[in-house]
């Protein structure tokens, strides 16, 4: 039986996916093949030795140490594109509270006192200060063109904006996805000088940690509005805070505060609300529980962040399953394959594929594979995990 730890609430939905005769699933276990996670931090977390796989119920994977589940064979998963409407929601959200400067009319019309009477008046006189501007004909850039950033450029253009997109590592099938009146700006530099609204839509990297700082933003129309539903540490607040206080930047809108933002009279800073919908949790969940699941059960991978997809159907029933996770060099199959020739195991069936430093083999034998085999080809120099799927998992070498 295989044993998943959760270190958040993870929906039931998800948790569903699993079959209790061969799955057990607690917030507290012993020697977990894998781990559910959402927000919970496992950079200072003792990785237990049977560990074999991680799945991160979202999509940003910062609060996993990804680069040493790579040195130990163990992928991880994440669910991109599951959240995708929640947050694309959010974004039209934003963009509606900044154009029509819907916060700040809520907290005035909230602290109104007095009768009715005085309270209309109050309105009447005080409503001119909260004339806000449509949508139409504004121009979006989005930053990142992913599930989510290709949701926000397809709504944006359904509400009669014009957008702008920057992605040099865009997919085609992404591209496919997208409005086909979306404009390419070349750089963030000149999708920057040519919005009105910018929406980000990428992990927070080296590369994009304070992509928006004081030199682009007077680079940006007056009169803009940022919007953050992606990573706090994108935009660099205190830039931003300095241009909303020289009116240069018209508003700002994210899902992170801090000190600096909270009280700040043109800034919406919302608790982290991106992915929190009932449904974004459950498509999260489920998508991720089924990719653990197809790691665990066939050695398949779908939507992780550090290992290659890859995707061997079954063969024939009585066949036996070894997965191998190694380091990504040359005449690593070559051994594999000696080393099961040797001892007269047929390989039926055999798939290689690799990303980066990693490599998983998958190979269909017509035979149970001994212990002994599994230990001898844990041992070549370089391979990082082995697994018999289909032997009884007592005899499984992970």
């Amino acid at each position: 039986m295989h044993k998943i730890l959760t270190l958040n609430n993870i929906s039931v939905a998800g948790l569903n996916r699993f079959p209790r005769e061969k799955y057990e699933i607690a917030s507290e276990i012993a020697h977990p093949d894998a781990i559910l996670v959402r927000s919970a931090s496992m950079h200072e977390l003792e990785i237990p030795s049977s560990l074999r796989a991680v799945g991160r119920a979202g999509a940003g994977v910062n609060n996993i140490p990804v680069a040493r589940m790579s040195e130990r064979g163990i992928p991880v998963f994440n669910a991109p594109g599951a959240n995708a409407n929640a947050v694309k929601e959010l974004v039209v959200a934003g963009m509606l509270m900044a154009a029509r400067n819907i916060a700040q009319g809520w907290a005035f019309a909230r602290g109104l006192e007095g009768d009715d009477t005085a309270i209309s008046k109050a309105v009447e006189a005080g409503k001119k200060q909260f004339v806000g501007f449509e949508l139409p004909g504004r121009t979006l850039g989005v930053v990142g063109l992913g599930a989510i950033g290709v949701q926000v450029a397809n709504v944006a253009r359904a509400l009669g904006m014009k957008v702008i997109g920057y992605d040099p590592t865009i997919t085609v099938q992404r591209a496919w996805q997208l409005a086909a009146d979306v404009q390419q700006a070349l750089s963030v530099d000149d999708l920057v000088s040519r919005s009105d609204f910018i929406s980000f839509h990428v992990p927070l990297t080296d590369e994009t940690r304070g992509m928006i700082n004081a030199d682009r933003l007077r680079n940006m129309r007056k009169g803009a509005v940022l919007l953050n539903f992606s990573r706090n540490g994108i935009i660099d607040d205190k830039a931003a805070v300095g241009a909303l206080d020289t009116g240069h930047l018209y508003a700002y809108v994210c899902d992170f505060p801090s000190n600096l933002l909270k009280d700040h009279p043109r800034v919406v800073t919302l608790p982290h609300l991106g992915a929190s919908t009932h449904e974004a949790e459950e498509n999260c969940a489920v998508m991720v529980a089924d990719q653990v699941r197809a790691w665990l059960e066939d050695g398949n991978v779908t939507n992780s962040v550090n290992f290659p997809g890859i995707n061997l159907p079954r063969s024939a029933a009585g066949t036996y399953r070894l997965a191998v996770v190694n380091s990504n060099v040359p005449n690593m199959v070559g051994q594999i394959s000696t080393d099961l020739a040797a001892v007269g195991l047929n390989i039926i069936d055999m798939l290689n594929r690799s990303r980066g430093d990693i490599a998983v083999t998958l190979i269909d034998l017509d035979q149970w594979v001994p212990q002994e085999t599994v230990v001898q080809l844990r041992a070549i120099p370089g391979v990082l995990s082995v697994r018999c799927l289909g032997c009884d998992k007592s005899k499984d070498g992970a």
